[in-house]
């Protein structure tokens, strides 16, 4: 280690005069004869231009004076480190780009990596963001691609992150998180704030399909789908992400807010299951005040296996729209689709459906008896038995008379739009495909996003990033030489 250099400090021009400055402008327009839109956005521009330039370089000073580069010697996780050398290095701030000097330190009795006090003191993201400038970055680049958000970026902040950059930021911050998923996962549950006058829970399991690379069974349907020179759709080319939703609702039956979350593709939605549990328990642990439990889904066997397994109290419930979907299906196969006879027959048993004690097994009748009439072409009639067996099944789940009279929910359009919003809107644009861990990348923040939670998990990432570091005072480095 060489000897130790005195470094001139940071110049504060812009602070100094940044008062002048701005007055110079504003009386320059005061003064200026045409006062125009023109004029006046320039002004704007430039006002706001000297702000953020004092606001970069308080923002450099502050992170040289984390960067110990007049120290010989820290103490980072009970490990004497002694400077190994002194190099600027740009930083992401909320503010833009800044370049500060900072010391590199390295343990003196091994031959490892050397490390930045100062991304250790200020918590650096990824080597790069400032810890707001990572959040603000996150957010963006969750709700729409690199490109586009580093174009955002730089209209409303004076953030300047290349797409590459953007690109890796979500990988980094969710690598982070799966490394402690569960204990994060527990103390967003722990702090969960229910809505005020929440009575009722609804709690919903589903999956979508989304372009995510996967085995090589996934890989080989496709192939042989190409090699008979069909278009390998659907399942064929996507796999089934798992989302899960618990919506709040008042006594009135008004949704007042809900708590959103999915998982990339994983054996039989294993993930998503366990944080829907895990968020349930909690909930209902810390909040005796609500009353009902009601659990929604379409008719999926594995779903309702799944809720038959939890230890939870609740009222199952087919979603409605779902049950009108197979009825409407089967009357237009009996009587024709479209017809004026099956829009007709299905307004008078979907209200039969909805509205009557009992009318699920008023329905299923009526199926019945249509799928027996003799005539029906062999697709019409899988389609009327198919009807009739959902019926069969889930009857004991379309109480909707008496959901409706308890003010109870009936339908999954929460889950139904959790699927659209949190995966289909980010994951399934043209030309897109994911990895499995580039995938969870923005469904991880993007549910948090969606569940009002963003910030606090944010912060429980941010906080594994920074770490203490102490200067080794001479009187500490005289006692290690000796000892």
């Amino acid at each position: 280690m060489g000897q130790l250099i005195p470094f001139p400090k940071r110049p504060s021009t812009v602070l100094a005069g940044l008062e002048r400055s701005v007055r110079g402008k504003l009386a320059g327009w005061k003064m200026e004869q045409d006062k125009n839109s023109e004029s006046f956005a320039r002004l704007e521009e430039e006002l706001e231009e000297l702000f953020r330039a004092a606001q970069r370089e308080a923002l450099g000073e502050a992170l040289e004076a984390a960067a110990d580069i007049d120290e010989a010697a820290v103490v980072y996780e009970g490990r004497e480190c002694r400077r190994v050398l002194i190099s600027s290095k740009e930083y992401m701030t909320t503010a833009g780009p800044v370049t500060v000097r900072r010391a590199l330190f390295r343990d003196r009795t091994t031959s490892g990596p050397s490390f930045a006090s100062l991304d250790k003191r200020v918590g650096v993201i990824d080597g790069f963001w400032t810890p707001r400038a990572a959040r603000e970055a996150l957010w963006m680049v969750t709700q729409m691609v690199p490109a586009k958000a580093a174009e955002a970026l730089r209209r409303l902040t004076p953030m300047t992150p290349s797409k590459s950059t953007l690109q890796r930021l979500p990988a980094a911050v969710s690598s982070r998180w799966e490394e402690q998923r569960r204990p994060f996962e527990q103390a967003l549950i722990a702090s969960q704030e229910v809505p005020a006058g929440t009575f009722t829970l609804a709690v919903s399991l589903d999956g979508v399909y989304a372009p995510i690379d996967g085995d090589d069974s996934h890989v080989e349907k496709r192939a042989v789908k190409h090699a008979k020179g069909e278009s390998a759709r659907g399942p064929d080319a996507f796999r089934e992400v798992g989302c899960a939703s618990i919506a709040f609702y008042s006594a009135e039956c008004e949704l007042l807010g809900a708590i959103r979350f999915g998982r990339a593709p994983e054996f039989k939605k294993l993930g998503v299951k366990e944080m829907l549990a895990a968020e349930l328990r909690g909930l209902l642990e810390h909040n005796p005040e609500i009353r009902n439990t009601v659990f929604l889904s379409d008719g999926a066997p594995d779903h309702w296996e799944f809720f038959d397994s939890l230890p939870f109290e609740g009222v199952q419930v087919l979603d409605f729209f779902h049950a009108a979907e197979h009825l409407s299906a089967a009357l237009g196969a009996a009587y024709g689709d479209g017809s004026v006879k099956a829009r007709r027959r299905f307004a008078e048993l979907r209200h039969v459906l909805l509205e009557e004690s009992g009318g699920a097994t008023r329905v299923h009748r009526a199926l019945k008896r249509l799928a027996k009439l003799p005539g029906h072409s062999n697709n019409r009639q899988r389609i009327l038995d198919r009807a009739v067996r959902y019926f069969t099944k889930h009857a004991d789940r379309m109480n909707y008379a008496e959901c409706k009279e308890n003010n109870l929910p009936i339908g999954s359009g929460v889950m139904e739009a959790s699927c659209k919003t949190l995966v289909a809107q980010r994951l399934k644009l043209s030309g897109q495909r994911w990895s499995v861990p580039g995938a969870q990348a923005i469904l991880t923040p993007r549910g948090w996003d969606q569940s009002d939670r963003f910030d606090a998990a944010f912060a429980l990432v941010a906080a594994t990033y920074a770490r203490t570091i102490t200067i080794l005072s001479p009187v500490s480095r005289k006692i290690s030489t000796s000892g």
